[in-house]
């Protein structure tokens, strides 16, 4: 298909869905212990925030690989670094399912797929830049982001059921044959890079990671940015490892908690495909970031009065469609007013900002909780706050020059 002096390839759409598969089994393994705390937790004979480390060790790790990844992914290319996530996840994956009673050995994997986790999810624009034309970015970034709630909803969804089921051995099994087959499918359709580019020359060429960095810290909105993606990623990651913990203090069930946190995903899902399209059409960013903040502050205030199921339901899914809404028109943003930083070097430093203020959310929420009830309300009081003053500052970003001039 011909566009002005550049040419896009159906192939494009290949490479999407086979690195959304990759993206897809690594969140489900990350998030797969989070609605079953407390049945892990009695399993293996351990605490409730030993489970919950289980989900932190990939904030951790992540702190420590992210830069690396992006290096690599810019310096090597997407066969190398995508594939390097790709082959960690189903070694460690399948190693899970080997030694499913023993949980220094699945700490010990969960480590090792948290590995695999940054050389996947800091590349997602930067895919979505080697084979999408400017004006389709938004929506394969949406589209890759949307991914990692697709992963994030089966882990949430499924992982009771099939615990329920074969118990946690026989679902750490399941899981690790689904991760070798999507590392299978990666290693067999993966292409490095179209035979031309989907763009004009002046669009393709970016700086490096070292030289990036450089150009990110000079760059005002950005700073903004990271900030927001600070206080946002931050919230997703606390609320989605301890819903079990922040809804059971009210009288609700682990399945109610599995279906709340599904259902915010699912609500996620329809937001990453619904309003970056949105964003393309129009060729905004920045009043699309807005609303996505203001909904989503709605929806967490929803989740921590609720008092009745259907209540509690519809605030997860309000939630979820605002907050992860915001990801992919963030990391396209942030990608676009850098420019020209690298996608990989852009997007793995908010990711980055998410991983510290996830660690330090997910400690608070457990240390801050009423020690005789168990409740969150007040962690998740000062969550809204928090999430009010993402809000605000999201006012103060400019709007992307670089997707109004295409």
């Amino acid at each position: 298909m011909n566009n002005d002096d550049f040419r896009v390839y159906r192939y494009r759409w290949i490479m999407l869905i086979v690195f959304m598969i990759a993206i897809a089994v690594n969140q489900l393994l990350w998030i797969s212990f989070a609605p079953i705390t407390s049945e892990a937790a009695q399993y293996y004979g351990v605490s409730d925030l030993k489970i919950g480390i289980l989900s932190m060790s990939f904030m951790i790790v992540y702190l420590v690989i992210s830069l690396p990844a992006s290096w690599i992914i810019d310096t090597y290319g997407i066969k190398a670094g995508v594939g390097t996530g790709v082959m960690l996840t189903g070694v460690f994956g399948l190693m899970r399912g080997l030694v499913p009673a023993n949980y220094n050995l699945l700490l010990l994997s969960q480590i090792g797929i948290a590995i695999g986790q940054p050389f996947l999810l800091n590349s997602i624009t930067k895919a979505s830049s080697r084979w999408f034309p400017v004006r389709e970015r938004a929506t394969a970034s949406g589209l890759g982001t949307l991914s990692m709630y697709v992963g994030i909803l089966a882990g949430m969804i499924v992982t009771p059921f099939l615990v329920n089921g074969s118990g946690i051995g026989g679902m750490l099994h399941i899981y690790g044959i689904l991760s070798v087959v999507a590392a299978v499918v990666f290693i067999v359709f993966v292409r490095e890079r179209p035979p031309t580019a989907p763009c004009r020359p002046d669009q393709e060429e970016r700086a490096l990671v070292v030289d990036g960095l450089r150009l990110i810290f000079r760059n005002r909105d950005f700073k903004w940015l990271m900030i927001i993606f600070f206080i946002g990623l931050g919230v997703f990651n606390s609320v989605t490892t301890w819903i079990e913990n922040i809804v059971g203090p009210r009288g609700f069930s682990p399945e109610q908690a599995g279906i709340t946190g599904g259902l915010m995903i699912v609500g996620g899902i329809l937001g990453a495909v619904i309003i970056p399209l949105l964003s393309d059409h129009f060729r905004k960013r920045t009043p699309f970031i807005m609303l996505a903040l203001a909904g989503s502050t709605l929806g967490l205030a929803g989740i921590t009065l609720a008092t009745g199921y259907p209540l509690l339901l519809a605030s997860g899914a309000v939630f979820g469609f605002f907050l992860l809404s915001s990801g992919p028109i963030g990391f396209q943003y942030g990608a676009e007013v850098t420019f020209p930083v690298s996608e990989g070097t852009s997007n793995g430093f908010l990711l980055l900002m998410g991983q510290v203020s996830g660690i330090a959310f997910i400690f608070g929420m457990d240390s801050f909780k009423d020690s005789v009830t168990g409740s969150m309300t007040g962690p998740l009081i000062v969550l809204i706050a928090l999430m009010t003053l993402s809000f605000i500052l999201s006012v103060k970003l400019r709007e992307s020059a670089f997707i109004g001039n295409n």
